[in-house]
């Protein structure tokens, strides 16, 4: 199982489309590329973010 070809790519690109629509893709695409580069500073630990709900923080200690 290697790399998808040329014609498979284009039916992908294409169902894309007819799913979300022409507009959509942009936004899903920067998206998708603010997602990878977060992971990627997390991994090397530049930046990390705190995903930890401030609630959940509150209620984990203990008196």
């Amino acid at each position: 199982m290697g790399f998808p070809g040329t014609f498979e790519m284009i039916l992908i690109l294409c169902v894309l489309v007819l799913i979300f629509g022409g507009r959509k893709l942009p936004e899903i695409g920067a998206a998708m590329g603010k997602a990878i580069t977060n992971f990627r500073k997390s991994l090397h630990g530049k930046d990390a973010i705190d995903v930890t709900p401030k609630d959940s923080e509150d209620k984990n200690t203990d008196p």
